[in-house]
């Protein structure tokens, strides 16, 4: 019989992968903003501040991730596969085919779970942290309450989990999904190459406009990866009113950004009357 794998250790080695992946494209990416930036020619980006805040809840983040969740989403991918665990095993799937519809799915999901942290007014107070953001680079990909991730890495490995998705499919996923990130917040200027691009994935232009302070553009192109799941959904926007380097990055109500670490741990758990107006078309 072969040994059941050990989780927390596969979670360490694709820890350990992601973490160079995400490292080598983070770099990348950042010395091509300032090769090539697209707001940052007109637009400061005060990077002390913000990259400050944004690196400082990048690291609360994965200290929170590792310490709740140490199997993370392969690890309980492999735990299931090895016991021919949901519905993929069940259906005697392929492995190929079952890695293939599990990658769709799970970018599909993560799409669907951005929808609801826009429209459930409790999930929206976590969200929103990104979204105060008032410029927007590379480090806006890691600026997300604690809460929030892990939220989302719940759900990752519930879907996972119900599909028996194989783990070498989510290790791909994760993979792209953290590039992705990285790559569709740099302040990156593609040229005539974006739109194209932005048929297949999300690209800068594409989901710059996600992070616009019109209620009507926030509320639009949630993809991370593919953009197909807006363009099916109605919810795909071409272009900013105001255009691309003109239009105003944040949310209506709190134009300060909320820029202070503790500020923004704390922010869910305050009320304030306006938080839902910079949400609903």
């Amino acid at each position: 019989m072969p040994a059941t794998p050990d989780p927390a250790g596969i979670a360490a080695s694709e820890g350990l992968v992601r973490g160079l992946l995400f490292f080598g494209g983070f770099l990348l990416l950042i010395l091509a903003e300032r090769w090539r930036p697209r707001r940052g020619r007109h637009h400061p980006l005060d990077r002390r501040r913000r990259w400050t805040t944004n690196l400082g809840l990048a690291v609360i983040d994965t200290l929170v991730l590792r310490l709740v969740l140490p199997a993370a989403a392969v690890g309980a991918a492999l735990s299931f596969e090895a016991h021919g665990l949901g519905v993929f095993p069940m259906l005697g799937l392929p492995l190929w085919a079952a890695g293939v519809i599990g990658f769709l799915v799970l970018d599909l999901s993560i799409w669907a779970q951005h929808v609801a942290m826009h429209r459930v007014p409790l999930l929206w107070r976590l969200h929103r942290i990104h979204h105060l953001d008032t410029a927007l680079d590379t480090t806006t990909a890691l600026r997300f309450h604690p809460a929030e991730i892990l939220l989302s890495a719940g759900w990752k490995i519930l879907v996972i989990l119900m599909l028996g998705i194989p783990a070498a499919a989510v290790l791909v996923f994760e993979a792209a999904l953290s590039l992705a990130a990285l790559f569709n917040h740099a302040d990156l200027d593609l040229g005539r190459a974006d739109r194209p691009l932005s048929r297949l994935i999300a690209t800068p232009d594409w989901h710059r406009i996600h992070h616009s302070t019109v209620p009507t553009e926030t509320n639009s192109n949630y993809a991370f990866l593919l953009t197909l799941w807006d363009r099916l959904s109605g919810t795909a926007c071409l272009a900013p009113s105001a255009g691309h380097d003109t239009m105003t990055i944040g949310l209506q109500d709190e134009l300060d950004g909320q820029a202070s670490l503790p500020a923004l741990l704390t922010l869910p758990f305050r009320r304030k009357g306006s938080e839902s107006s910079d949400r609903f078309a």
